[in-house]
């Protein structure tokens, strides 16, 4: 994932270097930091373009306040409080030197949506306020009301939304993933068999419910890391499953024993056995022929990372409610939800995860997925996850067009 970024800031970083912030007349320009996390901007710099001040309210708390919105930033943590509500960021906010860094996103995609009168023109890379006009004007007739929509029949079935979920395979083709188990005698399962008997029996399952469903890979093939995401694009998709088989790290104490199932969204690696888990899955780049880093423009790292930040609440939601279902049935041990810088989830401008179904090295989880009995049970377990959260998700975008 470093590596990924690293590329893409080469790529653009002769173009874009620095952040427009138009208040009015006032035009102010907000260097861009080039960090290890991606592309940050120094938070003095950004308050003294606001005209406001960013206030440390803690060793790693600082708030900025900005239209008479308060955004409160935690060094460190990919998420900012606004009042009660809680907003992805991507990256974390980190300190160097001193300095507090915040990612680009805060003025490219957060301050327009939670604050009045601020817009982001990506075509200028440039953020402008716009403040109220307060004039004395004559009162206007109130306009008509608008025309009552007729009743629904109760006999007249409601209307449904197609859904698509996007299914992934991990690995294919030469790309075999990981092999097990380690004290398996004859018996050796590889992940990306596992993975894709267990994805074609989730679109067995989703298809029954009605659920329109796009494979990544329905047959043992190799499918670029980056094409995944876009395959998901492509076809419209609501969620994107990335099903893989995770593998102990040979160095634990007793590698053989850990068992157990988790669930990933995409967002910066906070743990050691995070880290390894993405370095794990992220190993397949190498069998791409040619990996694309760069949509073209000069923008294309700024925009991708607008439109990962608009869906990292629902992925982290949707690994949740993955976790809670899986939790209720599988044999192995819960390790949770947890968060990485997976490729195959960079890509994917939607709700997105990658469940680990269980350890490959391990003798009993590795017998559970190799049967037909444990595959119907993950498939008839993620399924239900998918068809849970799109229903939550219908929900909520009900009520909100409602409003």
């Amino acid at each position: 994932m470093i590596a990924l970024a690293a590329l893409l800031l080469l790529q653009v970083a002769d173009t874009v270097t620095a952040l427009t912030v138009r208040d009015g007349d006032r035009i102010s320009r907000v260097p861009i930091v080039f960090a290890r996390a991606g592309r940050m901007l120094r938070a003095d710099d950004l308050g003294a373009a606001l005209g406001t001040k960013i206030e440390r309210t803690g060793p790693d708390r600082l708030v900025l306040a900005a239209a008479g919105t308060s955004i409160e930033f935690t060094i460190g943590v990919p998420f900012a409080r606004v009042g009660t509500d809680v907003t992805p960021l991507v990256p974390a906010p980190v300190a160097s030197q001193g300095v507090v860094l915040l990612p680009v996103s805060v003025a490219t995609d957060l301050l327009p949506r939670v604050a009045a009168g601020f817009q982001f023109d990506a075509s200028r890379v440039e953020l402008r306020r716009f403040r109220p006009v307060v004039a004395s004007l004559p009162k206007k007739a109130d306009p008509p009301l608008p025309a009552r929509r007729p009743e629904r029949s109760m006999t007249e079935p409601p209307e449904r939304q197609e859904h698509v979920v996007v299914v992934d395979a991990g690995h294919g083709g030469q790309d075999r993933g990981m092999s097990g188990p380690i004290r398996g005698g004859k018996f050796r399962i590889y992940e990306a068999d596992i993975t894709l008997q267990v994805a074609r029996r989730v679109r067995d399952v989703l298809q029954s419910k009605g659920v329109r469903v796009i494979m990544t890979r329905d047959r043992d093939t190799l499918i670029a890391l980056g094409d995944r995401g876009r395959i998901a694009n492509r076809a419209g998709g609501n969620l994107f499953i990335s099903i893989h088989v995770n593998a102990a790290n040979p160095r634990w104490r007793d590698p053989g024993a850990a068992r157990g199932f988790e669930t990933y969204f995409l967002a910066e690696a906070k743990t050691e056995d995070e880290r390894r888990v993405e370095q794990l899955e992220n190993e397949a780049v190498k069998y791409d022929a040619e990996v694309e880093t760069s949509a073209g423009d000069a923008l294309s790292f700024i925009l991708n990372d607008m439109k990962q930040n608009e869906h990292l609440r629902e992925s982290s939601d949707l690994a949740a409610t993955m976790q809670r279902s899986l939790a209720k049935v599988l044999p192995g041990p819960d390790r949770g939800v947890k968060q990485a810088g997976f490729m195959v989830l960079v890509s994917a401008y939607m709700p997105a995860v990658l469940v680990e179904i269980g350890f490959g090295t391990n003798i009993p989880d590795a017998r559970f997925m190799a049967s037909a009995t444990g595959q119907q049970i993950l498939a008839n377990t993620i399924a239900e996850a998918a068809t849970s959260y799109l229903a939550q998700l219908e929900r909520r975008t009900s009520v909100g067009a409602s409003r």
